[in-house]
């Protein structure tokens, strides 16, 4: 038996949730065998759990990289990426892997912090990254920061900034709307380039959801890895990580984390397509 390949271009985060922790998970869940490349290691404060971001010296990065390369890499996902000259490591590591499955997660905050990493990122994602992208998952505020539009408000928000992007490079886009947008439904924006599609599903009233980004993002480039499709992928990948935030859990009085086995322990809720 031979697996599928999935290598993270990512942060560690100490608490297990997010990061190249929540990655792992992911791609464990899928099927795939996962591999890091570590970029940060990310602590918290334990009095009011605040954010300490701390990089790994970028020699060691390249040779993390370059060890997983080795391998063959069916699929590569970036999450947090906190310099310049990180985003551009990543960027040639990816040019050169040979792999047409790439997805940029364009981390620019921790969960619970308001200050971008660092404001250069942005332009940089934008000249090393989106061009190699075969789908990025923004948020709303980054792809405000991406598209250069500001936070979309609503859905032809979204579309504009969706658009924007793809013409920055990404073959795909997907804006996740998640319960942030005014919406009944949870609700995200796909984008392929030709055609809208609105995926929804319900709400979920937790707020035990540290991680859902870097999962959804995983579970995407997992799904790749195995051959779907860049629609089924986001698609799959919304069913996961709603599955995972409805069995969200406490693991402190600070926060709490998606659960990253839900989908094959509970089922998932069903995600509605529509054509825009």
């Amino acid at each position: 038996m031979t697996l599928k390949k999935t290598l993270t271009i990512a942060g560690s985060d100490t608490s297990g949730g997010a990061g190249m922790q929540a990655d792992l998970k992911t791609f464990q869940e899928h099927g795939t065998y996962g591999m890091v490349a570590l970029t940060v290691v990310v602590t918290m404060d334990p009095n009011g759990w605040t954010h300490n971001v701390t990089p790994l010296p970028t020699k060691l990065l390249q040779k993390q990289i370059d060890t997983a390369l080795s391998t063959g890499i069916d699929a590569i996902k970036t999450g947090m990426l906190s310099t310049e000259e990180i985003i551009r490591i990543a960027g040639e590591a990816i040019a050169k892997s040979g792999t047409s499955n790439v997805v940029i997660d364009p981390v620019m905050v921790c969960k619970g912090d308001d200050e971008v990493l660092n404001p250069g990122n942005t332009d940089a994602m934008v000249q090393h990254l989106l061009p190699l992208a075969t789908i990025t998952t923004p948020n709303l505020f980054e792809a405000g920061q991406l598209a250069g539009t500001g936070t979309p408000k609503n859905i032809d928000d979204m579309k504009i900034a969706a658009r924007k992007i793809h013409e920055l490079g990404a073959k795909a886009v997907v804006i996740k709307g998640g319960k942030a947008l005014a919406t009944e439904k949870a609700t995200d924006l796909f984008f392929d380039g030709e055609t809208f599609f609105l995926l929804e599903s319900e709400k979920v009233a937790s707020t035990y959801n540290h991680g859902a980004g870097c999962t959804f993002a995983a579970s995407v480039t997992a799904n790749l890895a195995n051959g779907l499709s860049i629609k089924d992928s986001v698609i799959e990948a919304k069913e996961f990580v709603s599955a995972a935030i409805a069995h969200g859990w406490a693991l402190n009085e600070y926060v709490g984390p998606v659960m990253h086995g839900a989908k094959s322990r509970f089922g998932a809720p069903p995600v509605t397509v529509t054509e825009i």
